[in-house]
């Protein structure tokens, strides 16, 4: 008889000539074990880590991703670890890949960037529902990175830029809306009231003349303005109206007098008679 020192941390499954000895495992503590008769498997019960092998997947929507996780595991039945199954530790390894593969395989991108919480407590479900019979409880799971295609990549970064300046746009004509009708109220205001318009011009003439600058400004009376606005509008409804009987029109006008015919030309190398050869010839 031999004995065997198990750690807190672990435990013993005795099987003497090929046979299990007891369902319960043994330890911690020492353990009594018959030479040549008893074979021990010493089970470790803390959580272990593994990093899942980058994976490339299919998504639902044909688009192909690589994506790495995390897997948080531990065994919670030593004697069924041993019993049934091989090597647990492997073979949880192994069905994390093709759980990730699986469980990545449906749901499209949009949801695969979004929602990963939601599809790594999908994918500890599954594994766990499968390790169970293992002795094996996955405490975790966790998704590492997402990598995508550069071309991937680059479409999603423009639709992003876009989308980006179009909310810009957006904001930026709600609020020359939101001015607009703000500056029409004020407007309104001050036509209702002059002393307003004019303190509101006094306002601006003093805001000006803070700027340090050379510009002259000679501010023009309100009054001067109305006066003109009136004399354009009484030259606008008097063109607009038709004229009246007294009226003189240009079709009541007589025709202009024809223009005097003009003199008879002469002879190219002819030139014209004085008054005085005129005469001599006569009196001969």
């Amino acid at each position: 008889m031999c004995l065997k020192v198990i750690a807190q941390y672990e435990r013993a499954v005795v099987f003497r000539l090929g046979r299990l000895v007891s369902e319960i495992p043994k330890g911690p503590g020492l353990v009594f074990i018959l030479p040549c008769l008893d074979n021990v498997k010493t089970i470790d019960l803390r959580t272990f880590t593994f990093n899942v092998p980058t994976q490339e997947v299919l998504t639902k929507d044909s688009v192909t991703v690589a994506v790495d996780a995390v897997v948080y595991y531990r065994i919670f039945d030593p004697v069924m670890s041993v019993v049934n199954v091989e090597d647990a530790n492997r073979s949880t390894r192994l069905l994390a890949q093709t759980t990730l593969r699986n469980v990545l395989g449906t749901v499209d991108l949009y949801q695969l960037l979004t929602a990963r919480e939601q599809i790594a407590h999908l994918m500890q479900d599954c594994l766990d529902t499968a390790t169970e019979t293992w002795g094996v409880k996955v405490e975790r799971v966790d998704i590492k990175d997402v990598r995508l295609p550069i071309q991937l990549q680059r479409a999603m970064a423009a639709e992003a830029e876009a989308a980006r300046e179009a909310k810009a746009k957006v904001i930026a004509a709600e609020g020359e809306q939101r001015a607009s009708v703000a500056l029409k109220a004020a407007a309104m205001e001050i036509g209702e009231c002059p002393i307003a318009l004019q303190l509101r011009y006094l306002q601006t003439l003093s805001s000006i003349s803070d700027e340090k600058n050379s510009t002259i400004i000679f501010p023009l009376p309100i009054d001067l303005l109305s006066l003109f606005h009136q004399a354009y509008s009484s030259n606008v409804s008097s063109a607009g109206n038709p004229p009246s009987e007294g009226t003189l029109r240009s079709e009541d006008l007589p025709p202009p007098p024809p223009h005097p015919p003009p003199p008879p030309q002469r002879a190219s190398g002819v030139h014209p008679k004085s008054s005085a050869e005129t005469l001599d010839e006569a009196l001969i």
